[in-house]
């Protein structure tokens, strides 16, 4: 787990790692995808966890090709829903509070990656108050590809003026783990679905059940 340069920055998702947002994101997309005749299981959901949004959306209309609304109407409509369930109803993940406190504590440099929007990031930090956490939130929706590429995490890195494979990504999905792990980094992985013995897991760093676990002193 120690194995290789020392950590000098903790970079965090957010959906399924900072908030107890996935099951929201379901709901939006349920809602919105079945307002243009699509309906999607739980599974089928679960199949694109990490995704950026405009990728889900891409995804889902090369199999169901729907008319009425565009594709940019519905990333819209579920960006809008989800901001407003999780303000409505979501809730910080057991232990992030002490773990951001732990990095901030420590000197270490610490960052946000996430797929999602740069409005929804801004929207919800700031909602759960803990902006002031984080030196530099990053979204990945720019870039030219999203989780599972790496993209978003070697950009947060170059931000931070931290070679890539002196940071620590924590993340809840697969996606996220091949992003992180892509971009040479260690990856510390809570996983939102899939229990802590799922076999996909064998690449990550560190697997917790949740961030009450988190040691900082794990990854000196």
């Amino acid at each position: 787990m120690n194995a290789g340069p020392a950590v000098k920055a903790v970079i965090f998702d957010m959906d399924g790692t900072l908030f107890d947002s996935e099951p929201l994101w379901q709901i939006a997309e349920f809602e919105v995808f079945s307002t243009v005749g699509v309906t999607l299981t739980k599974e089928m959901m679960h199949s694109t966890i990490g995704l950026r949004i405009d990728e889900v959306i891409a995804y889902w209309f090369t199999q169901f090709p729907w008319t009425g609304k565009s594709q940019e109407q519905i990333h819209d409509e579920i960006v809008d829903r989800v901001i407003g369930l999780v303000q409505e109803r979501g809730s910080l993940l057991p232990g992030v509070v002490d773990a951001l406190a732990q990095v901030r504590a420590s000197g270490l440099r610490i960052a946000l990656a996430s797929a999602s929007p740069m409005r929804m990031i801004e929207d919800l930090v700031t909602h759960f108050g803990i902006r002031d956490a984080f030196e530099i939130l990053r979204s990945g929706a720019d870039d030219s590809h999203g989780k599972p590429h790496p993209a978003v995490y070697i950009r947060t890195a170059g931000d931070l003026g931290i070679p890539t494979v002196e940071c620590l990504a924590v993340e809840d999905s697969f996606n996220g783990l091949l992003a992180a792990k892509a971009a040479r980094m260690k990856c510390l992985l809570v996983p939102s679905v899939g229990g802590l013995h799922d076999p996909r897991w064998g690449i990550a760093d560190q697997v917790l059940e949740n961030l009450t676990e988190f040691k900082l002193v794990d990854w000196g």
